[in-house]
């Protein structure tokens, strides 16, 4: 079976020869640099310049020169073998031929979220390396990995929310024979692959669209980036059909399950459609027949986006990254109250049992870390499947100074806890890389600016500043030790050790992980698919928490205890323990909760 994306921009082949197509609305003058070298282009009245050439084939080299000066790479390009001041690489969709014609994703409800870093989640940093271990991952109960970005971004190493030409998935992971590879062999195994992508900025080396597309940016909206991105001005159209097109080449031509959108509460649209829903309908509508996934990051809390038609099947995107949820268990089990934690630090536990029951524990409500600006939107109304939970990920490990892992900061027993709750509630769990068996690895924030010694400075400056502001780097010899992210040696720590596995602790771990994923599989998935009847919390004065969901014909409880001393809790009706921390008497009726212990009961209901 082949595949192909077909769309206005880039490099494409046609019976007539390979077309190329840039929209340069504000360059003077264009030409197309090719092996047999350069031929001029005119502009149509809508800024696009095109060329149809008979000598050009796949594997031919090709730019724009803009305005008589600098040659440029397509920012629709397929592939850069030579990074992102390099050509750009034509490419023929069509001579990969898939074997998975049968594949239509699997139900959303069945997901198990296993988020990776290419680079350094194997030894070789490669798609091939991590196709090798996709079995384990298959046997350990994931359903689904999902990959840190993968467009071209500068250098050799970055977490790829640098990237700056979208459509080509970066060469140092290998070809895109070899993405579409591991794609295919995912599916073989029964495994969906979930791609993050960014829609709301571009990096700083190699984005040259300020060179012949001001209109593709916008002083309007800014963000912590720069510019904003141009999805409601003039010239709007063709910047929104760039990243619409784009989400559907990598769900069409590179067989995607599902799209992660990164930040899109920094992409700001006054018109309307807004951007956000425009996406979801075009790709809903473009692929109707197979299970496509759409989740967002928002920091906004915007339960609009999130709704669920009669059938309960989502009207827009399938759900959202409850950071909410993360960032209460962090502030309860760490006591960290700086940064974003603020926000969780004052009342942690019911935070935590507001978003465990109702996806948010921002619905409108003043923010302190932003001087009381209000978050969020009402959200008790959605099932708890619309939302993403997770102990950690790529940001809240990466985003500390020395990227330590949730094990680094906290007693395993409490760390056992939270794993359980976390992959036994009824919301859709994300596990980031070697958190299954509690990896003694950091994940640290690298980059490869070599070739532009003043942006490495001002990246390796800049991240240190980012600190300052807590208390512990007000000392600026404590400040120096944070690793510099232009060090090939940050990368080559953050890169996780396979071997470890089969060593304790972390072989304990991992068994106890796959033991909570068996449990998932059996008892907390069939709720999913079921019809969702709401929820309710309950938030003791000595700490207990104790959450309910209902669904038709049972109910999924969590007891637990985060107090200090030991509790007592009745327990009526006919519920069964799915997993109970050690020592708890599961057959007793008044159940004995020590400090810092749960229980998570599953039972029926009118």
């Amino acid at each position: 079976m082949r595949r192909v994306h077909s769309m206005p921009f880039g490099a494409e082949i046609t019976s007539d020869g390979i077309r190329f197509a840039l929209w340069a609305p504000t360059a003077r003058e264009v030409s197309l640099v090719l092996d047999d070298g350069e031929h001029s282009l005119s502009k149509d009245s809508d800024g696009w310049y095109r060329h149809v050439s008979g000598s050009a084939r796949a594997g031919s080299r090709y730019g724009y020169r803009i305005d008589g000066d600098i040659v440029v790479p397509d920012p629709a390009s397929r592939f850069q073998p030579d990074d992102v001041h390099g050509l750009s690489l034509v490419v023929d969709p069509q001579s990969y031929d898939w074997s998975d014609a049968s594949w239509a994703g699997r139900p959303w409800e069945e997901t198990v979220l296993y988020e990776v870093h290419v680079g350094t989640a194997t030894p070789e940093g490669t798609y091939a390396g991590l196709m090798g271990k996709l079995e384990a991952l298959r046997d350990l109960g994931v359903t689904a990995i999902e990959l840190m970005p993968i467009g071209e971004f500068p250098g050799h190493r970055n977490w790829g929310y640098d990237g700056v030409l979208p459509y080509a998935p970066d060469a140092a992971y290998g070809s895109p024979e070899d993405l579409k590879r591991l794609v295919e062999r995912a599916h073989e195994l029964g495994l969906m692959v979930f791609l993050d992508v960014v829609y709301n900025h571009f990096g700083p080396s190699g984005n040259y669209l300020h060179a012949y597309a001001k209109t593709f940016f916008t002083e309007r909206h800014p963000t912590p980036w720069g510019a904003g991105i141009n999805v409601d001005g003039e010239g709007a159209g063709v910047v929104r059909d760039f990243f619409f097109h784009n989400a559907l080449y990598w769900l069409q031509e590179f067989h995607f399950d599902g799209l992660r959108f990164d930040a899109v509460h920094a992409i700001t649209d006054d018109g309307r459609p807004h951007f956000i829903e425009e996406l979801a309908n075009r790709i809903r509508q473009a692929i109707p027949d197979r299970h496509v996934h759409l989740v967002l990051e928002n920091e906004a809390n915007q339960a609009r986006w999130l709704d669920r038609g009669e059938t309960r099947q989502p009207k827009l995107h399938t759900a959202q990254w409850a950071d909410d949820i993360h960032n209460s268990w962090h502030a309860l089990l760490t006591g960290e109250n700086e940064g974003y934690y603020e926000d969780y630090a004052n009342k942690p536990l019911q935070h935590l049992g507001r978003s465990l029951a109702e996806g948010f524990a921002y619905q409108g409500d003043p923010s302190p870390h932003k001087e009381g600006v209000l978050r969020g939107e009402p959200s008790g109304h959605l099932p708890p499947s619309a939302f993403v939970a997770f102990l950690q990920n790529h940001d809240q490990i990466g985003n500390r100074a020395f990227g330590e892992r949730l094990a680094h900061l906290i007693p395993p027993e409490r760390l056992e806890l939270a794993q359980a709750i976390f992959l036994l509630s009824p919301q859709i769990p994300l596990l980031f890389m070697g958190e299954e068996w509690a990896a003694s690895t950091p994940f640290q924030f690298f980059v490869d600016f070599e070739s532009e010694p003043d942006l490495a400075e001002a990246v390796r400056d800049g991240r240190r500043g980012e600190f300052k502001r807590f208390k512990a780097f007000t000392d600026p010899e404590m400040s120096q030790r944070i690793p510099d992210p232009t060090d090939r040696t940050t990368f080559e720590r953050s890169r996780i050790d396979w071997t470890e596995v089969e060593r304790s602790p972390h072989r304990e771990v991992l068994s106890r992980t796959r033991h909570l994923l068996d449990i998932r599989r059996s008892e907390i998935v069939p709720l999913l698919k079921s019809d969702y009847r709401g929820s309710q919390y309950k938030v003791s004065s000595e700490n207990t928490l104790d959450v309910s969901w209902r669904f038709a014909g049972s109910t999924l409880r969590l007891l637990a205890n985060f107090g200090g001393a030991l509790m007592t809790i009745p327990v009526e009706g006919n519920a069964r323990a799915l997993w109970a921390s050690p020592g708890i008497d599961v057959s007793s009726a008044d159940l004995q909760l020590t400090p810092w212990s749960g229980i998570i009961l599953k039972g029926q209901s009118a």
